[in-house]
This record gives structure tokens, sequence and C-alpha cells, in this order.
């Protein structure tokens, strides 16, 4: 294992430049920081092109783990402390990254079964709930979500490590608005949209079968292309002073009743 002592190292260098979008998308690969982020990745079989790891001082890194990399027959280099510090973006002492080929998704190459569930996310502006949608999709069995008119990268390391590494099990495909109603009608799926001012509730409605739930941005929620476009609009209830949740929060209970109503039949 190669060790790097110098923060002017250009592998170090390297990482950095890849904490812009525009380099991340001319590269084709992602930062993934955390050991479980690590191991998702690995365990879907994406390609590493090396990663770097740290066990002195705060940092560690599980030897599991490693030994787990190197069975994959990943380039793994031993960083110092001071080293590491120029590469971890978060305050989390986890001490492994790894830069990780994208995934490459489109909606030709989705494929759904006959009761799929999906989730739709418009002009999604912060990682943070990005990744937090995904990793509720995971946990709610969600086959595909769909990205449209993105704000911020699917891949950008704040949404893979908010995701816990969902951001790799989910297909997730960006498309335009239209590109999207276009395939969920094609494929014969329900589209509801949440919409605040809708008038039905949506725990009253039938969420399954194939069905696809369509959320908005944090600032503006859906715009009015899904609120024509969408099969059905329906609402949360809000009981307080404020009007709206948090789009993460909203797709959970949303995602989570579609998931009750399958695995109960509706009752």
């Amino acid at each position: 294992m190669e060790k790097i002592t110098s923060v002017q190292n250009p592998g170090i260098k390297r990482v950095a430049r890849l904490r812009t979008k525009k380099t991340r998308e001319a590269k084709g690969l992602t930062l993934v920081e955390g050991v479980r982020e690590v191991r998702q990745a690995l365990h879907a079989g994406l390609r590493f092109s090396c990663a770097y790891i740290c066990c002195d001082g705060v940092y560690h890194c599980p030897a599991e783990l490693i030994a787990e990399l190197e069975a994959r027959h990943v380039k793994v280099f031993d960083c110092g402390c001071a080293v590491f510090d120029k590469m971890a973006y978060g305050d989390r002492k986890e001490g492994v990254v790894a830069l990780v080929d994208q995934p490459v998704w489109t909606l030709d190459t989705l494929k759904l079964s006959s009761n799929a569930l999906v989730v739709v996310m418009e002009r999604v502006e912060k990682p943070g709930n990005l990744g937090a949608v995904l990793r509720t999709a995971d946990g709610a069995g969600v086959e595909a979500v769909l990205v449209c008119d993105e704000l911020t990268d699917v891949y950008n390391p704040n949404v893979v490590r908010s995701s816990l590494g969902a951001a790799f099990t989910v297909p997730t495909v960006t498309c335009t608005n239209k590109e999207a109603v276009e395939f969920l009608r094609i494929k014969g799926i329900r589209t509801f949209a949440a919409v605040v001012q809708a008038e039905e509730f949506y725990f009253k409605k039938d969420l399954t079968g194939p069905v696809a739930i369509v959320l908005g941005s944090e600032q503006d929620g859906l715009s009015e292309f899904w609120r024509r476009h969408a099969d059905e609009n329906v609402r949360i209830p809000m009981m307080g002073k404020v009007d709206s949740l948090n789009v993460s929060v909203a797709g959970a209970i949303m995602l989570y009743e579609a998931a009750r109503q399958r695995a109960n039949g509706r009752h």
C-alpha cells in the first residue's frame, strides 16, 4: 500500500478538483466518503478508480473494508492525518474516501416491474434533501427516481453522503419534465403530485399498482406543468401555521403510505 505524506501529491489535488460539478461531469467520477457509502458502491459493482484511507489520529477505517477494496483490486493509498484533512469534507472521522465511476442510467435502460413505485423530483435544490429522498426510496422499495430539471447533480458528494450510499442502490435518471411525463404514460404509471393547494388527501388514494409520487422544489413546490400533467394532485394534512413540509419528509410520508398499502392490500 503506497503511503502519501504530502498535501501536494497529485492524487490529493485530483480529489480536490472533484469537488466541482464541472470536473465530476467531465471525468465521470464522484467522491464517496464514509464506510457505509463505500461499501454500498462496492456492492453495487461500480468501478473504483482508487481509494484513500487513514487510520492515524482521529481517523479510522475498518481493516475489513480495506481488505474488501484490495480484493476488488482497487488501488489503496495510505494517508497521514494532515493529508486526509485536505480530503475529508465533513466532521465525520471515517478515514476512507474513494473515487468511483458515476452510474449511468437513462430512461431507455430502466427496467421496471409491472407494479413499480417511482419517485419524481422536480428542481430539487439541496443535496441533503435529494440524498434523504434517495435513502427513503431505497427503504420503501422504490424502483427508480427521476430527477427533472436538476439544480444539483445526483452524484454530488453531499448527495451520496446524505443518502448513505442509496445513490448507488436506486436507479436515478436525470431528464426533463416532458420526458418524464411521456415515459410514465408509456409505462402506464399513474402520477400523484404533492401539491399544497390540492383538495384531496394522499392517504385517500389507491397507491397500489404502478405509481409515481411527484415532489417539488423546496422553495416553490411543483410547477404548473406537473399540476396540469399529473393524473391527480394530492396533499398532506397541515394542522399548524406552516403550510408545507420539507420535501424529504413529504416524500417519506407518501412513499411509506404506498408501501403500507402494497403490503396490506390498501387497508
